[in-house]
């Protein structure tokens, strides 16, 4: 008993002993602990001044970057008054705008103003079935002192294939042809060279590979349909049909024109399908096609100057990937091989065919519609209303099909059933759908709140869509001039609901 007491005497002290070395080995540890803690702490300082000092320096860096380029902007904008003169006096300006819309007016006079149109322009915008903005003005050619009036027409270039768009629909409409269709179920012979399982689809988003063609076309083989019949139906795609999109910035013309002809039961071309469809029936003024006795009406296209391109550089430096598109292309790419062919196609400095009234009068959907502002405008508010083909199926047309890098312009392109889209400048969820042009002009809808905007100009930009400065300046004014009035509405009619309820 006195042998097991004892042990457990030891025992116990050996415990306590333990215990008392543990607290002396915790109370080091916590020592050093706080020490650790102390220098993360001291560090995390040092860092967080370092990082906030980066912070503050990369941002009076962004700030020194901006403040430069727009001292350059403005140095530039200075010579460019110099070397070129001033901006326009617009002393001939045309229309109206509804009440509200007074900004885009002023955006209108200041484009002219602050030399951006350097020739004429127009824009007509419809909100549903009425016109709230109608604005012309400046020269149909200005080195002749030809004046814009509201007779001038403008070749709008692939805002036209908006229009080829239409004419599809209006042909899917009424059960002719299925965009899922294979091309061959109209057009047998076209099953050549791994064409066989191309849909009317893929060829109006892009997807068939035929953006560039082989034999070299002329104006004869242009004009001649059965001769593009057996140029389109021989050639071999560019790439696997449906795995990719690239822009078929000419080609498309033919293509659409092949489509609308065998799949019309009258058989007839593109232009003469749209002059008896809807122009004729609905009275508006757009040509596929013009005819030599209007050729007098036609605006002078003219190209931007060294120093004008330049200003868009400086004012919007992606410019200069349109100018990379190009001109930067390596010889055997198809952006290349589409600017080779056909070579009467030409838009260069000392070299316009655009100009040539013979081009004129040709049926080119993608690329040769003559129009006016206020007639482009109102054929896209026909079809927002649905009496150019059903409502059901404009939905279809809400969004993009397609999305991503195209195989052509190597930038995002977002298109579907032959249009294409732009993003909404007041919300990044809602998409604009129409088509731009080659220089600016444009024709853009809203589906959700019926807004149509059609802009054209003789006065070409490098860029187009939302890049030509002109008409994303009067776009956004347009939207922001509705966003007032709808907010303005808002408070009417809350106001008043609580006056009742008083």
């Amino acid at each position: 008993m006195a042998t097991t007491s004892t042990t457990e005497i030891t025992t116990t002290e050996d415990v306590v002993m333990k215990t008392d070395d543990d607290v002396v080995v915790d109370e080091g540890e916590e020592e050093e602990k706080t020490e650790e803690r102390k220098q993360r702490q001291r560090f995390l300082l040092e860092t967080g001044s370092l990082q906030r000092r980066l912070l503050i320096y990369g941002i009076a860096g962004i700030l020194a970057a901006v403040g430069a380029w727009l001292v350059l902007a403005i140095a530039v904008d200075n010579v460019s008054i110099l070397i070129e003169g001033g901006g326009m006096h617009l002393d001939n300006l045309v229309g109206h705008v509804a009440s509200g819309y007074e900004k885009v007016e002023k955006v209108f006079k200041r484009n002219f103003a602050d030399g951006w149109e350097r020739e004429g322009a127009s824009i007509t915008v419809y909100h549903k079935d009425r016109v709230i903005v109608d604005l012309q003005g400046g020269y149909a050619d200005k080195a002749s002192g030809r004046k814009w009036t509201p007779d001038t027409r403008t070749v709008v270039f692939s805002t036209t294939k908006a229009v080829g768009a239409v004419c599809v629909a209006i042909l899917v409409d009424r059960g002719y042809i299925s965009y899922d269709d294979k091309m061959s179920k109209i057009w047998p012979e076209f099953a050549q060279n791994g064409k066989e399982n191309i849909t009317i689809d893929w060829l109006m988003s892009h997807r068939a590979g035929l953006a560039a063609l082989d034999m070299p076309i002329s104006i004869e083989d242009a004009n001649d349909f059965a001769k593009m019949s057996e140029v389109i139906a021989s050639q071999k795609p560019n790439w696997e049909p449906g795995t990719k999109s690239g822009y078929h910035a000419i080609t498309y013309g033919w293509i659409v024109d092949q489509i609308v002809r065998r799949a019309d039961p009258q058989g007839r071309s593109v232009g003469r399908f749209f002059k008896e469809e809807v122009a004729d029936v609905h009275g508006i003024d757009f040509h596929i096609g013009l005819p030599p006795s209007e050729e007098h009406t036609v605006s002078r296209l003219s190209m931007p100057s060294t120093m004008h391109l330049f200003r868009e550089i400086v004012h919007d430096p992606r410019v200069l990937i349109v100018l990379a598109v190009f001109n930067l292309r390596p010889p055997n790419s198809i952006a290349r091989k589409i600017a080779a062919n056909p070579t009467w196609f030409k838009l260069e400095q000392d070299v316009n065919t655009f100009n040539n009234p013979t081009l004129h009068a040709m049926e080119q959907v993608a690329a040769l519609g003559i129009t006016k502002s206020r007639d482009l405008a109102r054929l896209f508010s026909l079809v927002q209303q649905g009496k150019l083909f059903s409502k059901d199926l404009l939905e279809k047309f809400r969004v993009p099909q397609v999305q991503g890098i195209d195989e052509v312009v190597m930038t995002p392109l977002p298109k579907g059933h032959g249009f294409l889209y732009e993003r909404h400048p007041m919300s990044g969820k809602k998409w604009l759908v129409g088509h731009p042009g080659y220089g600016g002009s444009t024709i853009m809808m809203d589906l959700d709140d019926g807004i149509t905007i059609a802009y054209v100009s003789n006065g070409l930009k490098t860029g187009m869509g939302e890049l030509t400065r002109t008409y994303r300046h009067l776009r956004d004014a347009v939207f922001e001039c509705l966003e007032k009035q709808k907010n303005g509405a808002s408070v009417f009619i809350e106001d008043a609901v609580q006056a009742v309820a008083a």
